[in-house]
């Protein structure tokens, strides 16, 4: 069994940064890909970016290329997303995922281990 607890997020103003970071336990994730998505007040849970098995390729939802950056460290089995130029559209929980397979994906259906969320609100 893997759990992933989130952490880092709370209230920062438009423009401002914040750096999550999701913590595994129970078994190692260094063989496999890791995701970040957010879900807003009445929306749909969004892809927002993934991450390779050994952190080699990185991709990003269109809303914050640029702007957040994923990575991970293996050998303490914890993956982090730097926020920058925060904007209030970025306001949601956000969740990290553990997928099965070892190359990025970008759907929730191929993530099988999920952390609980950590609440983000950037306000104006």
């Amino acid at each position: 069994q893997v759990q992933l607890v989130e952490s880092g997020g709370g209230l920062v103003q438009a423009g401002g940064s914040l750096r999550l970071s999701c913590a595994a336990s129970g078994r190692t994730f260094s063989m496999y890909a890791m995701g970040w998505f957010r879900q807003a007040p009445g929306k749909e849970r969004e892809f927002v970016t993934t991450i390779s098995w050994n952190g080699g390729s990185t991709y990003y939802a269109d809303s914050v290329k640029g702007r957040f950056t994923i990575s991970r460290d293996n050998a303490k089995n914890t993956v982090y997303l730097q926020m920058s130029s925060l904007k209030p559209e970025d306001t949601a929980v956000y969740y990290c995922a553990l997928s099965r397979y070892s190359s990025p994906r970008y759907y929730s259906s191929q993530y099988d281990y999920w952390g609980q969320g950590t609440q983000v609100t950037v306000s104006s």
